[in-house]
């Protein structure tokens, strides 16, 4: 019997889960997007440079290489035009159902079925739950008492009705968003004024235009595509290697990139007060690299301000700091990312095992980032320990989709009725991850990788602590001993 799958979430990691799916002859796919697009981060963060810090050739399924971009690194419309192509192109847009907003997931251990239920009552039925919500889908503001009177606004939820020209705009945040947007909107705002709480690293990013001749050798040489991707490939894992200290040059490598961020900031900087405000209080690639050829050049401009002190209060007329000084601005723009670690939020899972929040109350984990013991017949795309801080997501998505189509297709051969990871097995993964995480640089500084538990410690809930290829071969096929199945 064929197996009813439901899919929530229509970015990156629900279509391909999707096509992972269609491709071991599974039909029966429903996938639930809250929003009125497909395309996941890359719908909703539209505003001024939005793009990837991660090279084109690289950020692309691998089963549908683009030969055709038009940079180096994507831009927002290229990317999100990318998936819409794609999707259309394998039929899975004919599987997504737009405007619905999940709030309950509850599991029936009669029927093995899950219920799926929507803000609005609409329900599904199902025999695998895939959750691809992502962990930078739900923007954060900080709470911080106080409105503008004029507008204010997320930088994933940027108002296009509001025009800054001649504006004074206060900043909020200085992550890989702000450091995009703001040299965006710097030749329409009269005034710009970034209120930073820590300093990133800002390296040079190698970026350029492709030009046709580009576009013509990649078309009739495809394997010219094929080599950059994977050129690039290597260089990232480099990279991954080096953050998690799983490679005998990560100091060298890092100090490399410790070089290029001094250099980039001292021949951009001139003033030294500024310089000194721009200086990382933490290790290179404790928080996330940020890659920009513009950041610097546009802080150094005269109607660009950076404030360090910390924000107390918004004012009608402005933002004041803990100092009691008073900023004024007609327009507010958050630059503060994502509950990255709080997974699946808004939505209530629950489980033999429980309500899924409960058993995350010291923090989200996941076997392989994928299942949860007590909860059969579930698995996350783009779950705990799964991000990276290098190197292009997709591929571990990939990963993913390939692992949970296996489990699939054991429940369409009725070789299982449910499955779900062994206590044991799932346990002795979190424990692995934390050790190998307690190593990297991760944990050296407080970043959005890092969640604070209610007993009062710390757990990185995030990223992965190894190279993509390993995970890949660790989710190239289910050990079926790892699970406990009916």
């Amino acid at each position: 019997m064929e197996p009813r799958v439901v899919i929530i979430g229509a970015g990156f990691g629900g279509l391909g889960t999707a096509r992972a799916l269609l491709q071991r002859g599974i039909t029966d796919i429903t996938v639930l997007e809250r929003a009125d697009d497909v395309g996941g981060v890359w719908r909703d963060n539209t505003y001024p440079n939005a793009a990837c810090d991660v090279p084109s050739p690289l950020y692309s399924w691998s089963w549908a290489p683009k030969l055709d971009w038009q940079r180096r690194y994507g831009t927002q419309p290229e990317i999100l035009d990318y998936i819409r192509e794609t999707a259309a192109h394998e039929g899975l847009l004919e599987h997504v159902r737009l405007g619905v907003e999940v709030a309950t997931a509850d599991f029936d251990e009669d029927t093995a079925t899950w219920t799926v239920t929507a803000t609005d009552g609409a329900t599904w039925s199902a025999d695998l739950v895939v959750f691809a919500t992502g962990q930078l889908s739900n923007p954060i503001i900080p709470n911080i008492p106080g409105e503008l009177d004029g507008p204010t606004f997320h930088s994933a939820q940027w108002n296009h009705d509001v025009d800054l020209r001649g504006k004074k705009v206060a900043v909020i945040g200085t992550g890989a968003s702000a450091i995009q947007f703001v040299p965006g909107i710097a030749d329409d705002a009269a005034q710009i004024t970034i209120f930073q709480r820590s300093a990133p690293y800002v390296v040079p990013k190698p970026d350029q235009a492709y030009r046709p001749l580009h576009h013509q050798l990649f078309s009739r040489f495809p394997a010219l595509m094929a080599a950059e991707r994977g050129s690039w490939f290597w260089l990232t894992e480099r990279f991954n290697a080096s953050l998690t200290g799983d490679s005998p040059i990560s100091g060298p490598f890092l100090k490399t990139l410790e070089t290029a961020w001094r250099a980039n900031l001292r021949a951009t900087i001139k003033d030294a007060a500024l310089r000194a405000k721009l200086q990382p209080d933490y290790p290179l690639g404790c928080k996330r690299l940020l890659f920009s050829n513009e950041w610097y050049p546009t802080l150094a401009r005269d109607h660009v301000d950076v404030v360090t002190d910390a924000v107390a209060a918004i004012e009608a007329d402005g933002v004041r700091t803990a100092t009691g000084e008073l900023y004024e601005a007609d327009v507010l723009i958050w630059g503060t990312g994502f509950a990255a670690t709080d997974f699946l939020r808004g939505i209530e899972v629950s489980g033999p095992g429980g309500k899924l929040a409960d058993t995350w109350t010291e923090g989200a984990h996941a076997h392989l980032g994928i299942t949860v013991p007590g909860f059969p017949n579930l698995a996350i795309v783009y779950g705990p320990n799964t991000n990276l801080g290098g190197s292009s997501i997709i591929k571990m998505l990939e990963g993913q989709a390939t692992y949970i189509a296996e489990l699939a297709e054991a429940l369409a051969q009725e070789r299982v009725r449910t499955f779900e990871p062994r206590a044991d097995v799932a346990t002795s993964w979190d424990d692995q991850m934390q050790r190998r995480l307690a190593h990297g640089v991760w944990s050296g500084c407080s970043s959005w990788y890092v969640e604070k538990t209610p007993g009062g410690g710390q757990r990185i809930t995030t990223n992965w602590p190894g190279q993509v290829a390993e995970y890949v071969e660790r989710t190239a096929s289910v050990d079926w001993a790892e699970l406990v199945t009916t």
